[in-house]
């Protein structure tokens, strides 16, 4: 029977984290698994919690949303530990692209009995950020923007937050000037921002990168070029489904290794904890963690 050990986001929804973990931790124990529960004073606790579990073969549940699940995931990341999902955030993106169920009842049917499989990771470099790992994405642009208002809100929560952060972003936002080199190969454009994407979904369940796939060794880049505001907008509502893709002002490529630089010094995030500014580097690490799934 399996051993796990969750790794808990406090923060992460207020008490959803708690709640998420209550439901599926009864049923983990009720099949006769054994259950630990560590709660993270911070991103690097959380990171250090996992690695030592997972050397101790315990299978490392993540709880809490992309933050959590990307900072574990990373931390993870060419170990050869198991890493778990318990969605418990405000959009879940990674926990989306892997179609993990949502009810505690299927969900700890997945843990106990679901096999390990290998998925992509991604790992950022930067002058100004140390070496890090992370699931989901890469962005760089009026997104990572948005993301960081959002983060900082200090009256709104949950997606309030980010509808709030984004209409401040783009509002404010001028026209940058991106270099964007895919596998060797360059690329200029002025527009809005790059996503460099393992997993399809970012932003509180924006389908930005439908295509990806996050076990296919490839990473989506979706570059967005400028645009009227008003036909910028109408796009954006279009990342629900991704038809926003179709779009002239929208280019999508594919490769290993992404590097991003621009004019100025735009923000850029990785799976809504990473804040800095380019230039950045992505690169592809295939099947690099094994994941509940």
């Amino acid at each position: 029977m399996r051993q796990f050990t969750a790794v808990v986001n406090p923060t992460a929804g207020g008490a959803t984290s708690a709640a998420a973990l209550l439901g599926v931790a009864r049923l983990l124990r009720e099949a006769g698994a054994g259950l630990e529960t560590e709660y993270s004073r911070s991103l690097a606790h959380a990171r250090d919690v996992a690695r030592e579990a997972g050397r101790r073969g315990r299978v490392v549940l993540a709880v809490g949303g992309d933050g959590m699940a990307g900072g574990i995931g990373g931390a993870l990341s060419g170990t050869g530990a198991v890493l778990g999902l318990v969605p418990a955030g405000r959009g879940n993106d990674f926990a989306r692209a892997l179609r993990l169920p949502t009810g505690p009842e299927a969900l700890a049917e997945l843990l106990l009995n679901g096999e390990p499989c290998p998925v992509d990771t991604i790992e950022v470099t930067s002058a100004v950020h140390d070496r890090t790992v992370v699931l989901g994405s890469v962005y760089a642009g009026v997104d990572a923007l948005a993301n960081r208002h959002a983060n900082h809100a200090r009256l709104l929560r949950g997606t309030a937050s980010y509808y709030a952060g984004a209409l401040r972003a783009i509002t404010t936002w001028r026209p940058t000037r991106y270099r964007v080199t895919v596998d060797g190969q360059e690329h200029a454009f002025t527009g809005y921002t790059v996503v460099a994407a393992n997993s399809g979904y970012y932003g509180f369940n924006r389908l930005i990168a439908p295509a990806a796939e996050v076990d296919d060794g490839l990473l989506e880049v979706v570059m967005i070029h400028h645009a009227p505001r008003r036909l910028f907008f109408a796009l954006m509502n279009e990342l629900a489904s991704g038809a926003h893709v179709h779009r002239p002002q929208v280019r999508v490529l594919r490769g290993k290794e992404v590097r991003i630089e621009a004019d100025r010094p735009v923000p850029y995030g990785a799976d809504g904890e990473v804040e800095a500014v380019v230039p950045v580097t992505a690169r592809v690490l295939p099947g690099a963690l094994h994941v509940l799934r």
